[in-house]
Parts: C-alpha cells; structure tokens; sequence
C-alpha cells in the first residue's frame, strides 16, 4: 500500500512525517507524540493552515510543504523541566551535569525520534485524539446506554494524569470561543477543560475549592450522564462552555457577582444529568416513575436537579464545602430554578418576562437578575447553531437520532408521536427553520438587546444558520419537485407506450402487427392525405378505440 507524506512544523521546526494509510490510529498518533517530545500524559493538537484542529489518524489529509500543518503541545505535564513547545533539552530533565548520561539519553532519544517516522509499531504511548469514525464503525450513541466501569476507569485514570496540565493561553483563549470544537477533544480532556473553566474564572480560589473535590465532582457528573444520542456528556460540556463564553465575552462575573456565576456554570455541567434519552411527553404519556414522582411536572428537570444535589450532598464531591449558609442557600435556589428553566414548556413564559425587564434591566435587584440567569442557560442549552457549521451540523444529527429512537418506540409502545419526531415526516430543514425562525433567533435577539456584543459572536450566526437549512430547505423542496414530475412523465410516456401506433408496420393489436394499416407520414396525415385519428387504448379492454 503506498504511503503518505505529511508536513508540519513543531516548535516554529518544519519537519515530515511518512506513513501507510493502513498504520493503526496509535501507532500515527505516537509518531507526532515524540515529533513534539511530548510525554504520555500531555494533550497534542494538530492544526491546519485555516487555524482549524484536524484529527490525527491515518485518515490524515496529505499537503504539502508549503501548506505544512502546525503541531502543539496544548497542555503538558507541569512536573519536570519540560514546557510547552520546549527545546529538546528540556526534555531530558536535570542530567546535564552528567555529560555522558546526558549525550547518552540524547542519543536515545533520537533513536526514538527517527524510529518514528520509519516504523512506530514498537510504541505503546496512550494517545489522547479522537479517533474519526469509519463508515463501518457504529455511532457512539448505538453503545449501550452506560458505561462500564473499566471504561469510567480508563477516563479516571487520563483526567488524573492530566489534571496538573499547563494550558497554553491558546487554547484558554479558544475555549472562550463559541465557536469552540467539541468534536476534537476527548471525555477525559474536556474534564480537564472543565476544570480549568472553575480555575480562570477565579472559583477554585475565591470560592476555597480544593482541587481534589472539584476533580472528584467533575467526574461524578461525567459518570452520570448516558450513552444516549444528545443528552450526553459531549452536550453537558458544549452548553456549559457555552455559558463560559458569554461569561467573559460580557463580563458577566461583574454583572451579576462571581457566586450567581459559579451557580450559572455549575448548573449548565448538571442540567441534564441521567437524561434517559426521552422528553418529557413520552415520560408523562408512557408513566413511567419520573412523571410519576413528579407529578408530570418537568418530571427530567426535576430528576436533573435531584441528581446534582445527590452528588454534592458528598462531602467528597461537593464543591461548595467552604462556601457560607447562605451562598449555599442562594446557589442551590439559583441552581434549582436554572435547570428547571431548560424545561421548554415554560419557554414563552420566561421569554416573555425577560421582554418586559430589558429596557432599563436593573442588576442589582434580585428577580431581574433570577430572570437573566434562566435566559442565559436556555440560551447556552439551545446553542448549537450559534457554532461553526462542521460543529452544529453532526450535532443535528444526534438530535434527529435521539427523536427518532423515541417516535420508533412510542410507535411500538401506542403512544402519541410528536411530527418533529416522526423519522418518516421530517427532514433536516424542516426541523430546524421554524425552531431557529420563532424559538432561537427570539431567544438570541432578546439577550442580544441587554447584551449587544453577543451579536457577532452568537446571534449573527445564529441568523446564518436559518438562512443555510432555508435554502437547504428550498433545494429539497425542488429536488422532490423535479422527482415528482419524472415520476410523472415515467407514467405518462408508459401509458403512450401501451397505445403507441407504430409509423412504420402499423398497429400491434393482440400481439399482432397488422401490415394492412396506411402508413402515417410525417405531416401527422395518412398516407391517403386523410387526417391523423386520435386512437386511444382501452384500459380495460386493452383494445384500440
């Protein structure tokens, strides 16, 4: 099998990368682990000319050496002398009073180095990539529905090695970004981006959280949520860096006080935990002990809620231990009314509260407030399409899922079947135009009023995105257009075919060609200047009329 070339530069370095396309994921991913001499436990990112993460696999795009990829170092180990994008040097600790020891590891190294870029099979470095799904690979959301405990392991035991990472400010800077990428990094390291959510906002110290409780928290809440399309852990993650984004982007700790936000971000990590992969109307329709317990009101929301203050009722687990009486009594009010907020039946109710305060809003009194807190996790929890469209598009897809396995039930089970969740009545733009139209851009619009920097940043492409599944939508519509009339015609030009008059033999009649018919010129008249007869076939007697 021919091999593929990769060039890309590390630490401002070009270098170059030759590999079979069939060389399994790991072995790939070491090869750029000791290119940058990056230790098990450091988080590697591959980027394009274009600034965006690309996944290192064997699937690796080739290019060129003027359009070399750029390998970094994201997060390293902060014991040792290493540092991020470090000299090789470094990487060899304090031996250089060693000379010979120090010329010997060296060597090694090198050794290593080369060994790379010539066969990696002898490599067994964990890597720390998500790998790209083959087209005969299954969806993660096909697996079953939890995890086992050797898979929470596994993540326990990478968030752990890579929970003391040094953060490049590129990537502290990215993860403030809407238009952040989920799809690049794993469970275990957006843990660890998580925990760095409670770092640069001050929490950990501001707050006292000891940092073996927020770590012990963090993955509790990830052990939580299930293996369903959408409401994972992926969506828990996306929504509450959703909300770490708006937060610096209007300066939001300023705003509305360092504790309401704390209670923000917490809440958007726990908004969904243990979602079952089924609203609330099969939850009510179907019985089932949630709307039994909670009297079919927001019985998921409410279960979500539970669930939070189940794990942090352990001294362990709770990272708000050292916080007063009352900032407990106020997270966990600010809290409960966040999470059940993301009930979306209670949507225009809260919208249109929101409408009423925006014009001279007052942050200092605590309803206006309340209100502003709910709005801001239900944008955060709706915020897909505000991303870049490689990251919101496969998010749509989970959703559909999702909605699918559910109307598939409820079809089996007898139950009601909501039309946006039947799989034989919706389409991708039918889906999403009238939800961005009269839910998201609403939504937006109204915190953009309050918030007017988040335009560029969450509304404009929110406006974007209605625009693309619009036309996406106009195209479908032509296309099943364009299918309907062939289908047509394919019809038409078969019923013309049953009752054709041959020009040339005369008419097929019962399987025989009668040779004694005049034969039709190509004026449309007879042969003996008479006008052409319309004749036309009876379909039930299948003879000419």
């Amino acid at each position: 099998m021919a091999t593929k070339v990769i060039y890309f530069t590390v630490a401002g370095k070009p270098e170059q990368a030759e590999f079979r396309s069939d060389f399994p994921a790991d072995d790939v991913k070491d090869c750029f682990r000791s290119a940058a001499e990056a230790g098990p436990n450091d988080i590697l990112k591959l980027y394009n000319t274009r600034g965006n993460i690309v996944n290192i696999s064997p699937k690796l795009e080739e290019n060129t050496p003027e359009s070399r990829y750029k390998l970094e170092v994201v997060a390293a180990h902060c014991t040792g002398s290493r540092t991020i994008g470090g000299s090789k040097e470094t990487l060899i600790g304090n031996e250089e009073g060693n000379s010979s020891q120090f010329i010997a590891n060296k060597c090694a190294l090198w050794i290593v180095y080369l060994l790379c870029f010539q066969c990696v099979e002898h490599l067994s470095w964990l890597g720390l990539f998500k790998d790209v799904v083959t087209e005969n690979s299954p969806p993660f959301y096909q697996n079953k529905k939890k995890n086992t405990e050797a898979e929470h392991r596994r993540v326990w035991e990478k968030f752990t090695k890579m929970s003391n990472v040094e953060m490049s400010e590129d990537v502290k800077l990215y993860l403030r970004k809407p238009t952040f990428d989920n799809w690049q990094w794993e469970d275990a390291e957006m843990l660890v981006l998580l925990q760095q959510m409670y770092i640069d906002l001050e929490f950990v110290e501001k707050f006292n959280i000891e940092m073996p409780v927020l770590q012990n928290f963090l993955f509790e809440v990830y052990k939580h949520y299930n293996n369903v399309p959408f409401h994972n852990f992926k969506h828990c993650f996306c929504v509450a860096q959703m909300m770490y984004g708006m937060s610096w982007l209007v300066n939001l700790c300023d705003k509305i006080g360092d504790l309401d936000t704390m209670a923000l971000i917490t809440s958007a990590i726990c908004h969904d935990l243990d979602h079952p992969g089924y609203n609330n109307a099969y939850q009510v329709n179907a019985r089932t002990e949630l709307a039994l317990r909670y009297n079919d009101i927001s019985p998921l929301e409410n279960h979500h809620c539970a669930c939070a203050f189940e794990v942090l009722e352990k001294p362990e687990l709770n990272i708000f231990n050292n916080v007063s009486p009352s900032e407990y009594k106020r997270i966990r009010e600010s809290m409960i009314r966040c999470i059940l907020a993301t009930d979306m039946a209670k949507h225009n109710e809260i919208l249109n509260k929101f409408k009423g305060l925006v014009d001279g809003f007052d942050f200092t009194n605590k309803d206006q407030k309340d209100t502003l807190m709910m709005i801001l996790i239900k944008v955060s929890d709706i915020s897909n399409e505000a991303r870049p469209m490689d990251v919101s598009e496969p998010w749509l897809d989970c959703l559909l899922q999702e909605f699918f396995n559910q109307s598939d039930l409820e079809k089996l089970e007898g139950l009601p079947v909501a039309p946006f969740m039947d799989r034989e009545k919706v389409t991708k733009p039918s889906s999403q135009t009238g939800f961005i139209r009269f839910v998201l851009l609403p939504l937006f619009e109204s915190l953009g009023s309050l918030f007017p920097e988040l335009d560029e940043h969450i509304i404009h492409p929110v406006r974007q995105a209605l625009q693309y599944y619009t036309d996406m939508g106009k195209a479908l519509d032509d296309e099943n257009r364009k299918r309907a009339e062939r289908e047509k015609e394919k019809q038409q030009n078969g019923t013309r075919h049953n009752g054709v008059i041959n020009e040339q033999n005369g008419i097929k009649e019962n399987g025989i060609i009668d040779k004694k018919k005049e034969p039709i010129s190509r004026s449309g008249k007879l042969g003996n200047g008479t006008h052409r007869t319309t004749t036309k076939q009876s379909l039930s007697s299948g003879k000419i009329k």
